[in-house]
C-alpha cells in the first residue's frame, strides 16, 4: 500500500465518484479504478458500494477513510516539522479568528507579531466557529482565536482572556452623548441592529436579553460585522458588540449599562497531540502575554 492509494481513496470519497475524483487528481478513470481495486485486494474488503448510481463507501470503507484522513494529517504535520526553523528566521503561520475578534484584534496582534518576527509568512482567515474547528482538525489551520465552547474533542482550548460586550451607538443616535448608565427598561425601548442568529456572538446577546428580561426590538439583522458597523454609523440604531470595537475613529460610542454587561471567554484553539511550529508557539506566547481584556 502506498500514500497514493490513500489520496486516491479520499478523492473518490470526497468527490462522490470515480469520474470527478479522476478529474480532480488529473489521472484517467481506469487508472484510478485500478488503484482502488489494488487497495481493496490488499485490505481484503470492498471499500465502495458500486451498485447504485452514486459511489458510496461501505461501512468498512467509511471506517478506513476516517483512518486515512488522520494518517495524511499526521504526515503533513510531520513534513512541516522537518522544515520548521526554531529561531523564527523563516516559517509560516495559518491563523484564523471569528468575525467579531477580527474586527478589533487582528490589527494589533498582527502588527506586534510582524514586528517581532518579520520573516514569518502569515495567512489570516476570518471564519465561523464551525469552520475553525474543521480547519484545525484537518490541519489546514495552525492556531485560532475564538470562543472557549469547543465541541470537537480533538481541539485544545487555551483560555486567553475575557471579552466584554457593550451597547454602542453611532453619531446619528440620540444617545450618542448620553452619560448616565442605561437601565434595562431604557434598553427595551431601543431599536437594535444585530448580527444574525448564526453568529455565536448573537447567541451570547440573546442569552443576555433573556437574563435581563428584555424583549429587544430587533429592526435589522446583518450577517457581516463590517456591514453592521456601517449600519450603526449611519442610522439611529443601537447594537451590542465587543467593547473595544467602539472607538472614536469608528464614530461609535459605548453607552454604560446600569447592570452587569455580558461577558464570554476567549481562547486560543489548536489541534491536540499535533506538532506545533515555532511560529505557532510564538503567537501563543504573544497572545497570552498581551492584555486583551
Amino acid at each position: 500500500m502506498l500514500l497514493r492509494h490513500l489520496r486516491y481513496l479520499l478523492a473518490v470519497a470526497d468527490n462522490g465518484g470515480f469520474t470527478r475524483a479522476a478529474e480532480a487528481l488529473h489521472v484517467s478513470q481506469p487508472t484510478l479504478s485500478q488503484q482502488i481495486r489494488q487497495l481493496e485486494e490488499t485490505l481484503g474488503v470492498n471499500l465502495f458500494d458500486r451498485t447504485s448510481r452514486t459511489v458510496k463507501p461501505t461501512d468498512a470503507g467509511q471506517a478506513y477513510i476516517e483512518c486515512a484522513r488522520r494518517v495524511l494529517v499526521e504526515l503533513e504535520a510531520g513534513k512541516r516539522a522537518l522544515h520548521d526553523v526554531k529561531d523564527l528566521s523563516r516559517g509560516s503561520l495559518r491563523l484564523a479568528m471569528t468575525p467579531t475578534f477580527m474586527a478589533y484584534l487582528v490589527g494589533p496582534l498582527v502588527r506586534e507579531y510582524v514586528e517581532r518576527y518579520p520573516n514569518i509568512h502569515l495567512e489570516v482567515f476570518e471564519l465561523s466557529m464551525d469552520d475553525i474547528e474543521t480547519g484545525l482538525a484537518e490541519d489546514s489551520l495552525d492556531i485560532a482565536i475564538a470562543f472557549d465552547q469547543v465541541r470537537n474533542a480533538d481541539i485544545e482550548s487555551i483560555p486567553a482572556f475575557t471579552e466584554t460586550l457593550g451597547l454602542m451607538v453611532g453619531r446619528a443616535h440620540p444617545l450618542y452623548e448620553y452619560q448616565a448608565p442605561l437601565t434595562t427598561q431604557q434598553m427595551a425601548e431601543l431599536a437594535f441592529a444585530l448580527l444574525t442568529p448564526g453568529f455565536v456572538t448573537r447567541t451570547c446577546i440573546d442569552e443576555y436579553f433573556v437574563q435581563a428580561a428584555i424583549t429587544p426590538k430587533v429592526a435589522i439583522e446583518v450577517n457581516s460585522v463590517n456591514t453592521l458597523l456601517e449600519v450603526i454609523r449611519h442610522t439611529a440604531m443601537a447594537t451590542i458588540l465587543p467593547e473595544p470595537i467602539a472607538t472614536g475613529d469608528r464614530a461609535l460610542r459605548k453607552i454604560p449599562l446600569a447592570g452587569e454587561a455580558p461577558r464570554r471567554g476567549a481562547a486560543l484553539l489548536r489541534r491536540k497531540n499535533n506538532y506545533h511550529s515555532a511560529a505557532a508557539l510564538a503567537f501563543v506566547d504573544l497572545v497570552l502575554g498581551t492584555d486583551l481584556s
